[in-house]
């Protein structure tokens, strides 16, 4: 088994046989699964502090939804929800927090205020100067894979062949943030479950997380409670329960960090799965 390390506000974490939990907080008012319910910032700060106390990790903050149809925000509404967040759980949890932008200008914010991971739906492509602030400030990064925007993404995606296409696109921007002058170790990467692929893109990704490790690089998985769960033959109408039984799998296939919204479930689950993988090896 290769050591797979990851460095994050300064820190170098082994995910080799101990997985994260990353806990989805979304400050908007139209995400796919919790929009609104935590867009006051007081209840956001809360709701983050319950993810802490439950086995999150990481603790992923956004301030714009990029579910399928979604709309952009303004970089000064996007700082404006995700700002004072922030500040309030970087003083008061001891776990790290990320921020789901694509915008340079609110990472710089997020940075500021206490944030250690960047979590970029575009890759590195959504905004030119990116790579250039996290290289600068030398944070963590995650370079996510999707095919189009948000607004347009689920309308008729193709791919030739999509884990091959995925990988290889990890590859160019691996190559890119490092010519940018990146730290290598601090980058991870997302294959974009949801993102600009049909339901058999999902699985064949999720089928063959090996193939997507490039560099040794973390692998982030996200898939809770995604509208796909309930559209594979033969499961249940239940997203958070399907959710629970991927992040055991996903863990056994090879992610290292676990993206999703109910906390403690996951968060045991995980640790079950990974007790189990530490007795048969």
């Amino acid at each position: 088994m290769q050591t797979v390390l990851w460095k994050m506000g300064g820190n170098i974490i082994d995910l080799t046989s101990r997985a994260l939990i990353m806990g989805v907080l979304n400050v908007t008012p139209d995400s796919f699964s919790d929009g609104g319910e935590f867009f006051a910032t007081e209840a956001a700060v809360k709701h983050g502090r319950e993810m802490a106390r439950s086995g999150a990790e990481i603790i992923d903050v956004g301030g714009e939804s990029t579910r399928p149809g979604a709309r952009p925000v303004a970089p000064n509404d996007e700082i404006e929800r995700v700002l004072p967040v922030i500040r309030q759980l970087a003083s008061s949890v001891a776990v790290a927090i990320s921020v789901d932008t694509s915008k340079a200008v609110v990472a710089r914010a997020a940075l500021a205020a206490g944030a250690t991971i960047i979590n970029d739906v575009t890759g590195g492509r959504g905004d030119p100067e990116m790579f250039a602030l996290v290289a600068e400030r030398r944070a963590a990064l995650i370079i996510m894979h999707m095919q189009g925007a948000p607004e347009t993404m689920q309308l008729d995606p193709t791919y030739g062949d999509v884990v091959g296409e995925v990988a290889d696109f990890f590859r160019q921007q691996f190559a890119q943030a490092v010519r940018c002058g990146m730290d290598p170790m601090c980058i991870a990467f997302d294959p974009g479950i949801g993102f600009g692929k049909t339901i058999a893109h999902n699985l064949e990704l999720l089928a063959n997380l090996p193939r997507l490790q490039v560099e040794n690089r973390p692998l982030v998985v996200g898939v809770s409670r995604k509208s796909f769960l309930e559209k594979i033959p033969g499961l249940p109408s239940d997203r958070a329960s399907a959710t629970v039984a991927m992040t055991s799998l996903l863990r056994a296939r090879g992610a290292h960090v676990l993206r999703v919204h109910d906390v403690l479930t996951n968060a045991n689950a995980l640790r079950t799965t990974e007790a189990l993988l530490a007795a048969t090896r």
